[in-house]
């Protein structure tokens, strides 16, 4: 694959993800990679639960609970990276924000010497 193919299939890699195991998917997904590093941007991706959260002012808990949820992910979102990649993933972090809603997938590779 193609550096550009690589990325989208990367992006929907994970865009799946987190349709099958949060109920609904991100509007969009975009995957930007430079060499060792990718970072996978998810818009639009809050269930209604988390909207309703957030509306309440309860940022802080959609935020932790998407954390440890994407600590039981972690070796799912690392699979499917280093499948696409042919890559070791040396680190994973993600984050989100509410306002925009937006959150990133961040896979750092092991060196490909």
């Amino acid at each position: 694959m193609t550096d550009p193919d690589v990325g989208v299939a990367i992006a929907n890699a994970i865009a799946r993800i987190h349709r099958e195991h949060y109920g609904r998917g991100p509007a969009s997904s975009r995957a930007v990679m430079d060499r060792d590093h990718i970072a996978v941007f998810l818009e639009d991706g809050y269930t209604p639960m988390e909207r309703t959260l957030i509306s309440a002012g309860k940022f802080n808990t959609v935020r932790g609970a998407r954390h440890e949820f994407q600590l039981v992910l972690r070796a799912e979102f690392t699979e499917a990276v280093e499948e696409i990649t042919g890559r070791k993933v040396r680190a994973f972090m993600s984050e989100v924000h509410h306002d925009p809603d937006v959150s990133v997938e961040i896979f750092m590779l092991h060196r490909d010497d």
